[in-house]
């Protein structure tokens, strides 16, 4: 594969963002992307099905290949006005953007509007009425499980080294950096199913908006750090590596509905996928990563897994997830927090492995996840404890006596869980890049 294989959009990066990517030559494959990935190679054993039908698919393989090299083309010519601007200055010049519109920004740079016109174009495959729906639908999910759960979630994006490095750059190690980082995350995805958080001027539009610019100041900083090897890692934070944490959701959905023989959504279903299509659409992946279908989000996921060649090694995942599980994320001076914190503890376990682990406890233990008899007791006490909550919300919005009420509840707990997740920054500090040049 040479430059001319990736797309255009890819190597004009180079050209059309020269404050990022003037230095990095697009001609190069780098080692994380996968070419010579095979149907028969022994990390597919699990999932030869699935990864065959997508090998039977050569465009959707380029597709995403071309993706792994691309960054955020909007945003990142943003970020490459630090040098003149400051990141602060950047910063505060996008929430008044956000909370006021872009007039509102005194000599704002073409960047800035450009940026910001970008998330206001709606494309016309986003249903903004199935959105709002998914949206209402998707607050009980982030009011009961998502607080018990997101640390497995989030454990996930570090088990591959070619992911996760930046996470290692950015002084994600510690333990204060890793419990911020778990609560950004869940503040982003619960602020989004707040009613209005996603219209023009909600806090979730704002979120998403301060997401992109984060994670364009990851790249302005790593690649001009001089210490950033793209051929082995490519290019930071591209944007095949958000599909996960915005698509995870849908994936593990459509995965199971495939595996019931069922090839739609329902309704219900279709509002949820939606929401999180739109989510990603203002997060800046392009609709040839966001399916529609069970078998495109599938498929979609798998091609990614296959073009991310499998690497994992103590000095950076093992690091990150030992920091993300020894961080101490809750309140525990109170008999409730420690509750909290025993059934978060044991959930969060129990989705890492089933979910990202294929069930593996022994793998997990092998990585710093011990997952013994009492954590497996406290994933059972918390699992009967998000079914009790979501049915009592579910069944609730349904009573015509009580669904005003149960709806206001429902809001205020998630305005609850914001607070306690606190002010999410949604930034990074290039003080924090630290990495030696071997790595």
């Amino acid at each position: 594969m040479n430059m001319q294989a990736y797309p255009d959009s890819v190597a004009a990066q180079r050209s059309n963002i020269p404050g990022i990517y003037g230095e990095v030559d697009f001609s190069i494959v780098p080692e994380r992307l996968d070419i010579d990935a095979k149907v028969e190679d022994e990390r597919f054993a699990e999932i030869r099905t699935a990864v065959g039908r997508v090998f039977d698919n050569p465009a959707l393989l380029e597709t995403v290949r071309g993706y792994t090299m691309l960054g955020d083309r909007v945003v990142d010519a943003y970020a490459a006005l630090i040098p003149e601007y400051g990141f602060q200055k950047l910063i505060e010049m996008v929430d008044t953007a956000c909370e006021q519109g872009i007039d509102a920004v005194q000599n704002a740079p073409r960047e800035l509007v450009d940026f910001i016109r970008a998330m206001e174009d709606t494309p016309g495959w986003v249903d903004l009425t199935l959105v709002a729906r998914g949206a209402r639908e998707e607050r009980i999910t982030m009011a009961t499980a998502v607080p018990f759960s997101i640390r497995g979630a989030f454990l996930a994006t570090f088990l591959n080294k070619y992911a996760a490095l930046p996470m290692t750059m950015t002084g994600t190690l510690s333990d204060e950096a890793a419990a911020k980082r778990v609560f950004e995350t869940a503040s982003f995805f619960t602020a989004t199913t707040l009613p209005g958080a996603l219209d023009r001027f909600g806090k979730g539009f704002q979120a998403a908006a301060k997401v992109r610019l984060m994670h364009s100041m990851v790249r302005f900083h790593l690649l001009g750090s001089g210490k950033w090897d793209v051929a082995t890692y490519g290019t930071p934070i591209p944007q095949v590596d958000q599909m996960p944490a915005g698509l995870i959701g849908v994936f593990l959905l459509s995965a199971r509905l495939l595996k019931e023989g069922k090839t739609e959504f329902t309704e219900a279903q279709k509002a949820t996928v939606e929401l999180s299509r739109y989510r990603c659409f203002l997060l800046g992946l392009p609709e040839d990563l966001l399916g529609e279908t069970p078998q495109e989000i599938v498929d979609l996921l798998i091609a990614r897994h296959i073009t991310l060649r499998e690497g994992y090694d103590d000095e950076t995942c093992g690091a990150l997830v030992r920091g993300t599980m020894d961080a101490d994320l809750f309140d525990r001076s109170s008999p409730r927090g420690r509750m909290h914190t025993w059934l978060e503890n044991g959930l969060s376990r129990f989705v890492l492995i089933k979910s990202f682990l294929g069930g593996d406890a022994e793998k997990a233990e092998s990585i710093g996840i011990r997952f013994g008899l009492k954590e497996k007791v406290a994933a059972a006490a918390a699992v009967a404890v998000v079914t009790a909550k979501a049915s009592f919300y579910s069944v609730g919005l349904r009573i015509p006596l009580v669904s005003r009420y149960i709806d206001d509840r429902l809001n205020a707990r998630l305005a609850q869980l914001l607070d306690m997740y606190g002010h999410a920054d949604f930034v990074t500090d290039a003080e924090r890049y630290e990495i030696s040049a071997s790595q």
